[in-house]
């Protein structure tokens, strides 16, 4: 499996394209769509689906105009459904933008704890806290996660936004991630990648 990213728009937020042999997986086109179809031309694979770790407007202001090129599924949180729509539960509002997309198609229940999408099995982590449904998308087999807004490179996500919660997302992290083992490789939503165990040693909101 193939992890490449680029970074789109005023958030310098990660778009990251997951490849396994000839099939792909767009994660959280945030921005600037020609660059992303760019990109996918590039990687001579078959886009078969889109993954949102959540719908805050920087995540998904290239959505739409993806999916009038690939009719391919978008999987979100059940707890997101209508956040897509409103620029005031999608952040874009706060940053006096106009942003929107329209509701994804594969809303993801509360129970689900795994999704497989052609070749790729997905373990889903709920995250909540930088926002109610943000999720983690785990590729065990690879030992990788996309981490969305949660964690970063030696810091967590805002929680000023939103239905954000400081507590929660702290909570989610300790839970749901860092439990994982220390080999596991981060990729989040902004910034760098990490592993699980530079996080336990050097993230000011977890060392010991």
């Amino acid at each position: 499996m193939n992890i490449s990213r680029i970074v789109t728009g005023v958030a310098s937020e990660n778009c990251y394209f997951v490849q396994k042999n000839d099939q792909l997986l767009i994660i959280d086109p945030g921005a600037e769509p020609e660059r992303i179809l760019d990109k996918i031309d590039s990687l001579a694979a078959e886009p078969i689906a889109i993954l949102l770790t959540h719908a805050h407007f920087d995540h998904i202001g290239a959505l739409d105009a993806i999916r009038q090129v690939y009719d391919i599924p978008t999987y979100l949180s059940m707890i997101e459904k209508d956040w897509p729509m409103s620029t005031e539960l999608n952040g874009s509002q706060f940053f006096h933008f106009d942003i929107t997309a329209a509701q994804p198609d594969q809303l993801i229940p509360e129970e689900t704890e795994q999704l497989t999408i052609g070749e790729f099995q997905i373990d889903i982590r709920r995250t909540p806290g930088h926002s109610p449904g943000s999720l983690s998308y785990i590729f065990t087999d690879d030992k990788v996660v996309i981490s969305g807004d949660a964690l970063f490179r030696e810091s967590i996500g805002r929680t000023d936004l939103h239905g954000g919660d400081q507590t929660t997302l702290l909570t989610s992290i300790r839970q749901q991630l860092l439990t994982l083992p220390d080999d596991y490789h981060i990729y989040p939503g902004h910034g760098m990648s990490t592993t699980i165990a530079h996080e336990k040693e050097h993230n000011i909101f977890f060392m010991a």
